[in-house]
């Protein structure tokens, strides 16, 4: 059996957390982390968008985060995946500007 030691720097006083709640937090950090980031590079492929203009990176990583929130919200079944649900609406452009009540 193979052995890991990781360390983390915390300021959480040892005294009031234990262990296992720590390994919560942890697990429950990066548990968003590893999800958001998977979902936006791999699949939106946000990592090799880059601009010299200042402030226009932050700006496609906003409307990217909006994209994403809007896909969310509207998203029929839960089990489907955002980005299937995402193909889904781009061969009708029509439709997820119905959905957002941009048109009647």
């Amino acid at each position: 059996m193979v052995r890991e030691t990781r360390y983390f720097i915390t300021s959480l006083d040892p005294a009031q957390v234990s262990p296992q709640q720590l390994m919560k937090l942890i697990r429950g950090h990066w548990q968003v982390e590893n999800s958001l980031h998977f979902e936006k590079d791999r699949w939106w492929d946000e990592d090799r968008h880059w601009s010299r203009r200042p402030g226009l990176a932050e700006r496609l990583a906003s409307l990217t985060n909006i994209a994403l929130t809007c896909l969310r919200l509207t998203l029929p079944e839960p089990k489907l995946p955002v980005r299937a649900y995402a193909d889904r609406l781009a061969w009708n452009p029509m439709r997820p500007l119905k959905l957002l009540g941009a048109l009647d």
